[in-house]
């Protein structure tokens, strides 16, 4: 299935905002690049990600509609994994509750919160994917101790 609509702008990147408050991300190291992340999403890999997730998921228009009334995309965050040598990213969601918040009158299942939720998951890392291999030229900082065993 694809979904044929515009790619939105790239969210904002923050450079105070702290992952550890961040359920869903454990990172170690304090210099998340946001700067140099929030450039390459603005030279393109932002909407190079968004056309190769459009091309391949299960959302139709009225779900996306959703995701931009609710103004979740702005909500993603990326940043980098120095440890990790990684993208690492936080996928904005809908909350389980939901039908007692009322957030939206179209959202009327849990399969509709479902796939939101699974498919904003998947275009995050989509997103971190092509940062990784497209635009990133640096490589994480850590060394290892010199003691580690030889295995």
């Amino acid at each position: 299935m694809t979904l044929d609509v515009e790619a939105p702008e790239p969210p904002e990147l923050s450079p105070t905002t702290n992952v550890d408050e961040y359920d869903d991300v454990e990172v170690q190291g304090e210099d998340y690049r946001r700067d140099e992340l929030q450039e390459y999403l603005e030279e393109g890999a932002w909407e190079r990600s968004f056309d190769e997730w459009a091309e391949h998921t299960e959302l139709d228009e009225s779900e996306w509609e959703i995701v931009l009334d609710l103004e979740l995309v702005a909500e993603f965050d990326f940043f980098w994994d120095d440890f990790a040598d990684r993208v690492g990213y936080h996928a904005p969601g809908l909350p389980e509750d939901w039908r007692e918040r009322e957030i939206h009158p179209d959202i009327d299942s849990w399969g509709t919160v479902s796939a939101i939720n699974a498919s904003l998951t998947e275009f995050g890392q989509i997103v971190c994917d092509v940062l990784k291999e497209e635009y990133i030229d640096w490589e994480g900082n850590y060394e290892a101790p010199d003691d580690l065993p030889d295995y």
